[in-house]
């Protein structure tokens, strides 16, 4: 019995070790001069945007949440704390990501129009993707990591990764101008 106990210990400790490697690996990955961090906006209840929003108003924008706002501080704290610096911050235009990047506290904040949402626009976004790819590949690779704050859809165009609100997806620049996701980071 006491063998059995034991193996059983041990089947379920290696699982969270070779997770806690591989996320050790994220992390190495996403302070690497020129790592592509993918960050999907803190949490914003809801879906898509209300029926006639508009960018330059935010009042008619889905917006982060109080816990949208704590994420965003708390993703900010935990790249710190992990020794990621940035090279730069950019952001999509919309309120939601614009606040999350404000609010990590990493470094002044550009907008990118290139980060803006697709969901909407669904039949842009090959066209986008390719164009951010490009914008990606043409940015420096040295002096920190690039943080990109962005929507699901975006990530997912660009990455074939799936995260979820607040989540960071770490990529590589292939040669050939692609982006490979290394891992992710999960949300605070």
């Amino acid at each position: 019995m006491a063998g059995a106990l034991l193996a059983l210990v041990c089947a379920v400790a290696r699982p969270s070790s070779a997770a806690d490697a591989a996320g050790d690996a994220v992390w190495a990955a996403a302070r690497a001069d020129g790592a592509v961090l993918l960050i999907r906006h803190a949490t914003a209840p809801g879906v898509g945007d209300p029926a006639g929003f508009r960018l330059d108003d935010c009042a008619s924008q889905r917006n982060l949440s109080a816990a949208g706002r704590a994420e965003a501080a708390a993703i900010g704290a935990a790249l710190r704390a992990a020794g990621v610096r940035a090279a730069r911050v950019w952001s999509s235009e919309w309120c939601r990501c614009l606040e999350t990047a404000a609010l990590m506290g990493m470094a002044p904040v550009a907008r990118q129009p290139l980060l803006n949402s697709v969901f909407a626009r669904r039949g842009m976004a090959d066209a986008q993707t390719a164009q951010l790819k490009a914008w990606i590949a043409s940015q420096p690779a040295d002096g920190g990591s690039l943080i990109l704050v962005t929507h699901q859809v975006n990530i997912s165009a660009a990455t074939g990764v799936f995260a979820r609100s607040g989540e960071i997806v770490v990529a590589r620049r292939e040669a050939d101008g692609g982006l490979r996701a290394v891992g992710t980071i999960p949300p605070p």
